[in-house]
């Protein structure tokens, strides 16, 4: 017999409660419910735009004026979105208690405006510019009107400051994934293909020491084969379900 969604939503719960190093990995599906698309897929960005032409060091230096156009809009998508029920949630374990630290390889802001605390941005923050000559780092509160804008400090042209397509990751944070990966007994992966790699080797990690892997996504990826727990659903759906959960045992033990 098969579990039911709402039984595997008790048995990740369960794990979750007994959790002394729990810690989450989130990819695009976790804020697409945002109205914020995703990268892959039929509807994904890249079925639309090619990344070598948006999202490589090389585009950008061809042709900065284009890229930055296409991260303007981007960057208002990401000002008018609204945190979604399954970031709450997380804000909420972690409030709670049970979340140690969120991974995320989305470069919006909307973890931390659900009210996360403890979060590693792996792919960096698309509300930030960074000079590519100083390194001159400038928070955005709205697209810029200059495009390509001009470093403040030096007055080179600056860049977003995320991770392109052939660059390494913030080694600072690279670090402390793992770190926390290796020591966590239990991972929560939410809306990630998986296939976004060293990303998608973070739920291996946690698996390989021994720990437990939750899976929540839509649709099977290249995590569901190691995951102990597959929550097929929508994360604003499932995540607050789950959290409901934690919260009915924790009161009861």
């Amino acid at each position: 017999m098969v579990d039911s969604l709402q039984d595997l939503i008790q048995k990740a719960a369960h794990i979750i409660v007994k959790s002394k190093n729990l810690i989450a990995l989130t990819g695009a599906g976790m804020s697409a419910e945002s109205g914020i698309p995703t990268f892959r897929g039929e509807n994904g960005l890249w079925s639309k735009y090619r990344p070598e032409e948006l999202a490589t060091p090389e585009a950008f230096f061809r042709n900065p004026r284009f890229v930055w156009e296409w991260y303007a809009w981007r960057i208002g998508l990401v000002i008018n979105a609204k945190p979604n029920p399954a970031h709450k949630a997380l804000a909420e374990l972690e409030k709670m208690g049970f979340l140690k630290l969120t991974i995320t390889q989305n470069v919006d802001n909307l973890h931390e405006r659900a009210g996360t605390k403890r979060l590693v941005k792996l792919h960096g923050d698309i509300l930030t510019a960074r000079c590519v000559s100083c390194g001159y780092k400038l928070h955005m509160s709205e697209p810029p009107k200059e495009i390509p804008p001009k470093c403040p400090s030096c007055g080179d042209i600056m860049r977003p400051d995320v991770v392109w397509f052939g660059e390494p990751l913030p080694v600072k944070a690279l670090e402390k994934a793992f770190e926390y990966a290796r020591r966590a007994d239990a991972i929560i992966v939410v809306g990630t293909s998986g296939v976004v790699y060293p990303a998608g080797i973070i739920p291996h990690v946690v698996k390989n020491s021994g720990g437990t892997v939750i899976e929540v996504n839509i649709a099977e990826s290249g995590i569901t084969e190691i995951a102990d727990i597959f929550l097929k659903g929508a994360a604003g759906k499932v995540l607050p379900e789950l959290v409901l959960e934690v919260k009915r045992i924790s009161e009861r033990t």
